[in-house]
């Protein structure tokens, strides 16, 4: 007879499961604390296999580079007094001389037009004219009443003489006529009005009427500027104000052309804007060549002087914060944080007003990885 072998029960399998499920547990952990203490060493373990371990390892406590006494790489740049012209940069535009926009006083339709558009005129010059036709009218009509008024006036000047007629009724016939020459002459400036002249010798713009337009007063007819010479209109800081004088001189610099020019201040406005804070002052150029347009946006330097005994340094080495600027002052092999007042700026050197003396040796590179008192280790 043929016995079937009993499959083991649930029971007992049970058992040999948990002992391999903690073989393997023990195994997966046996492995991780091998890669850590082999690849991820403790920076406090000892021994001599750990990477930076103990005095003498590597990046250890008494090591090269490390812990916190470990002083930071930096090149450095001794302050010496220079030359240094004081010149304020600000940007600015070119304006005409004289400017204006020629337009009509008195409504009627445009007669005539006696310039070409861009051309130069002269004072005076008759530019174009409005009809008046109807004015000259009143005129000629007004002419006859004072002819009328005048011979009241004689005939009532003789009739007070003989006393037949009143003071009074001669004062009336005496104040029509003079009414009557008040409103011919208010007629005889309307019609001058009709005939428009350049105000001022210069340059015509584009007109923006035809012959036959109606044009009603204030309509404008043709721009005039004066270009010769040109104003050049600038601002600079309000620091500056007791400092800029009239007569000073200017560099312009054409943004079209980056040709250069000189100028010379004539007028400085004797407030400081409240909104930006700046001075507004105007130079002069003669613009003899018609180098300059009116419009164009210059770069301007002004000259202030020149000191000689400037202290100026490289604009890396100062660090902007919340109270003002500060630099670090090697002072026995450590960084001293110092605050400065900064003067006059260019692209590579900032001049410094006050903090700083001839000889002192500050932090020129590594600056952000320095910090108040920290040692450093200057390299050439």
């Amino acid at each position: 007879m043929q016995v079937k072998e009993q499959e083991p029960t649930v029971a007992e399998s049970r058992p040999g499961r948990r002992i391999l499920w903690i073989v393997i547990s023990l195994a997966i952990i046996a492995a991780l604390a091998f890669v850590k203490m082999r690849y991820f060493p403790s920076p406090a373990a000892g021994g001599k296999g750990g990477k930076g371990a103990g005095t003498g390892g590597k990046g250890g406590a008494g090591g090269k580079g490390g812990g916190a006494g470990a002083k930071v790489p930096v090149t450095v740049y001794v302050v010496q007094p220079t030359k240094l012209a004081d010149v304020v940069s600000s940007t600015g535009s070119v304006i005409a001389d004289e400017s204006v926009v020629i337009q009509s006083e008195i409504a009627g339709k445009i007669t005539s037009l006696n310039f070409k558009e861009g051309q130069p005129v002269r004072q005076g010059q008759l530019l174009f004219t409005i009809n008046a036709a109807d004015v000259q009218a009143q005129l000629r009509k007004q002419e006859y009443n004072i002819k009328l008024y005048q011979d009241q006036e004689k005939r009532s000047r003789t009739l007070l003489e003989k006393e037949y007629i009143s003071r009074q009724e001669y004062e009336q016939n005496n104040n029509a006529l003079l009414t009557a020459q008040a409103d011919l002459q208010a007629l005889r400036v309307t019609l001058a009005k009709a005939n428009v002249r350049a105000p001022f010798d210069g340059v015509l713009g584009l007109r923006s009427v035809s012959v036959g337009a109606y044009v009603s007063p204030g309509t404008s007819i043709v721009t005039l500027s004066r270009i010769r010479p040109v104003k050049i209109e600038f601002n600079v800081p309000g620091r500056y104000a007791q400092s800029v004088r009239v007569g000073d001189p200017i560099s312009i610099r054409d943004e079209g052309t980056t040709k250069q020019y000189k100028a010379k201040v004539y007028a400085v406005n004797p407030q400081i804007d409240p909104a930006s804070r700046t001075l507004s002052m105007r130079a002069i150029y003669p613009n003899s060549k018609n180098e300059l347009r009116p419009g164009a946006f210059v770069r301007v330097a002004l000259e202030l002087g020149q000191n000689e005994e400037a202290l100026q340094i490289p604009t890396e080495s100062v660090t902007p914060n919340a109270s003002g600027y500060t630099v670090f002052l090697i002072e026995k092999g450590k960084a001293q944080e110092r605050p400065v007042k900064i003067g006059i700026r260019s692209d590579k050197y900032i001049q410094i007003t006050s903090g700083l003396a001839t000889g002192d040796t500050i932090v020129r590179t590594g600056i952000l990885q320095v910090k108040d008192g920290s040692p450093v280790a200057i390299q050439k």
